[in-house]
């Protein structure tokens, strides 16, 4: 019986390291190819960023800082009109709610 147990033990043992060496081989792979698919895009993008949105003198990097901040300055703007526009409406049922009362 205990021969039967070593046995069984093993042989969970080599599946579990088969399993883990195909799990390493996979994700290894995954990572490389995740690794080549982002470093093209950034490659794309720095090109892009280069030929038609950098000004004068600007180099990509500032390019790139400038436009992040003018996004950023965007979406705040939205987002404040977002929040004057939801007043406004709340006020103005408010305002509806009140006129209908008797």
């Amino acid at each position: 019986m205990a021969d039967l147990k070593n046995v069984n033990g093993e042989i969970a043992e080599t599946v579990t390291s088969g399993f883990q060496k195909i799990e390493d081989g996979v994700v290894a792979g995954y990572k490389k190819i995740e690794a080549g698919a982002v470093g093209g895009f950034q490659k794309v993008e720095d090109w892009f960023v280069a030929k038609y949105l950098t000004h004068e003198g600007e180099t990509v990097e500032e390019a790139k800082e400038r436009l992040a901040a003018e996004q950023a300055a965007r979406e705040e703007s939205a987002r404040a009109e977002t929040e004057k526009r939801a007043s406004e409406q709340a006020a103005r049922t408010a305002a509806g709610k009140k006129i209908e009362e008797p």
